[in-house]
């Protein structure tokens, strides 16, 4: 099956058509930050996230619930990310960032739990352990898999831009790796951070791959230049951008308006 094929390629396409960009909503949810007017608990969380998703469904591509903000908050939080993420199902496709990848047992069950009882649509994985790791994952044929390439944060610097013997830095070989894989699994992209100027490089060495791009918003990156160098050969990227938009509002009674008016503008007309 060609990647171009893959249910969830279609689905992407299908919503960037319908909303003329390609926003994927983060969710990191932390309940010093709920507006005023939301009961400063796991209850007053998952209502928080659940309105978020009501007011912005019909402008993103896909949300993006980072698991830890759930974890933290120990078994309530997981019951919270099952609510929010069975409330997302309704409209866009979910990606749950997670980022596993272990032996290949373990990651076999780690898949079992994001798929098979969240039913998450996709997840976030790491490389460092290799194929045996990611495998487990790529079976599951109907799901997509973004492995981490080049990511945003300052400490990419100590291992994933360090140059190889090859000459080339360790997120080249990793990407280049990721494409290979992606011709026998066709579920498979990259995470490259929107803060990396090293984005269009990339994606001119790997025109075809879809790619995840975090780093927009509070971290700096600008959409206009995430999806300008970060789409591919068929125009679809998911940029990503999380607290600009999920604490746009201070009070309760603000939300939709403030919420709305972050997500333009940070889309503007760029798309």
């Amino acid at each position: 099956m060609p990647q171009t094929q893959h249910s969830l390629i279609k689905k992407w396409t299908e919503l960037q058509n319908k909303t003329g960009h390609c926003l994927c909503i983060g969710l990191d949810p932390d309940i010093s930050k709920l507006p005023s007017g939301y009961p400063q608990s796991v209850d007053g969380l998952t209502h928080f996230l659940c309105d978020i998703i009501d007011i912005s469904h019909e402008h993103c591509i896909a949300y993006k619930p980072n698991i830890s903000f759930f974890e933290a908050y120990g078994i309530p939080g997981l019951k919270s990310l099952e609510t929010v993420i069975q409330h997302i199902k309704k409209s866009v496709p979910v990606i749950l960032d997670a980022k596993r990848g272990d032996i290949g047992n373990t990651s076999a069950m780690q898949a079992r739990f994001i798929f098979d009882y969240l039913n998450a649509d996709a997840t976030t994985l790491h490389p460092y352990m290799g194929f045996d790791s990611l495998e487990p994952f790529f079976k599951y044929t109907e799901k997509y898999h973004f492995v981490l390439g080049l990511t945003s944060n300052p400490g990419a610097k100590d291992f994933e831009t360090q140059v190889l013997d090859s000459g080339l830095p360790l997120y080249r070989h990793i990407i280049t790796q990721l494409e290979t894989w992606n011709r026998k699994f066709h579920n498979i992209g990259a995470v490259v951070g929107a803060t990396q100027e090293e984005l269009s490089i990339i994606r001119k060495s790997h025109p075809s791959l879809l790619f995840l791009i975090p780093g927009v918003g509070t971290q700096g990156g600008s959409y206009k230049e995430a999806y300008l160098n970060g789409k591919n050969d068929h125009n679809l990227a998911l940029i990503n951008a999380s607290r600009s938009i999920l604490y746009a509002a201070k009070e309760k009674s603000s939300l939709k308006k403030d919420c709305l008016h972050a997500i333009q503008t940070l889309i503007g007309d760029a798309s």
